[in-house]
């Protein structure tokens, strides 16, 4: 492995790859945002449980996905990958972190998640059971046998329900205690971006997914009909937001997600022209990263909006944006420069 020898809080925080957990805050920002901008409604403690309660479990998915690959040799497959963005932390295959003590830090996490949300369900009700059981289960039997839906072209599909609408209907009924057709619709465009990254990342790994028998949606169809989920996912991105302003079910503000355009314009020239190629594809990989960001924060910028126009509390969509950027920071100083391998 190129480079100094990290500390081992440093191995930890390669191996929680906190540079991808954003999918997790932000569909729940967005969730409590709909909530604040609506109904005038916003509960900063449980909006920080909630968040404390995402982020863990990305994290015990990141690294199980981790310990799973390598225990069916898939990360063992590639130990030169070149692609930061793909293919997991790397930890295990240059041998950094014992594949017990990952397993361990796996189970911790996704044990402080359940406990979170067993104590939202008592605090706020019956149906954050539900969503937490949704959300921990796609997480664990993503890679988890014996479901382990990323090797049976199932885990994208799943990460984009758990990604978008499960996370985010679950922040706004722990803030409402209600349910609503436009906090789905809000949150729906989240889940088809988290759908367009999986893809983009997969696209590297297919040959070695193969390999060890990883099917995923690439793996199963090839990179090039990679390439044309990518562009359809992000086409489904654009139309759910521009029908949801058409129809009135999002605010007029929602157009400002479409300040993302470039990016991913700019990445899907990337991928046509270098899907071939792992490492000259990391430029497209960290343009998706960056896309859905501005994407997702564009949609809080029009919530954020919404909820002055309608004399919200100044105060709590203050404090809202200062837990998001608490959170997020660490994950967008991340992707100041490119990840080592």
């Amino acid at each position: 492995m190129p480079g100094s020898e990290p500390t081992k809080i440093g191995l930890w925080w390669k191996a929680l790859r906190y540079h991808f957990i954003s999918p997790s805050i932000f569909p729940a920002t967005l969730g409590a945002a709909v909530a604040l901008a609506v109904y005038h409604t916003f509960y900063p403690f449980y909006f920080l449980l909630v968040l404390i309660g995402v982020v863990i479990n990305h994290m015990a998915l990141n690294m199980a996905d981790d310990y799973f690959d390598y225990e069916h040799a898939v990360d063992k497959l590639r130990p030169e990958e070149k692609n930061p963005y793909s293919g997991g932390s790397g930890t295990l295959a240059w041998g950094l972190i014992r594949p017990s003590a990952m397993l361990k830090a796996s189970v911790i996490c996704f044990s402080a998640t359940v406990a979170i949300g067993l104590y939202l369900t008592v605090a706020r009700g019956l149906p954050v059971l539900l969503f937490g059981l949704v959300g921990v289960f796609c997480s664990v039997f993503y890679a988890a046998p014996p479901i382990s839906f990323s090797h049976h072209g199932l885990g994208e599909l799943g990460q984009l329900v758990n990604f978008g609408t499960t996370i985010g209907l679950g922040s706004y009924f722990v803030q409402t205690q209600e349910l609503s057709i436009q906090a789905f619709v809000a949150t729906l465009p989240l889940g088809t971006m988290l759908f367009s990254m999986i893809i983009v990342n997969e696209i590297p790994d297919c040959r070695e997914d193969r390999l060890a028998g990883k099917l995923t949606l690439v793996a199963k169809y090839g990179k090039r009909a990679g390439v044309r989920m990518y562009f359809a996912s992000w086409a489904c991105t654009y139309i759910v937001i521009t029908l949801g302003v058409l129809s009135r079910v999002l605010p007029p503000t929602a157009l400002l997600a479409f300040a993302s355009l470039p990016l991913v314009l700019r990445s899907m020239q990337t991928l046509r022209e270098n899907y071939e190629d792992s490492a000259r594809l990391a430029p497209a990989n960290l343009d998706m990263i960056r896309a859905h960001g501005v994407t997702s924060l564009g949609l809080i910028a029009a919530y954020s909006i919404q909820g002055v126009a309608s004399h919200a509390s100044i105060a709590q969509l203050l404090l809202l944006l200062l837990l998001l950027t608490i959170f997020y920071a660490p994950a967008m100083l991340a992707l100041r420069k490119p990840q080592e391998t």
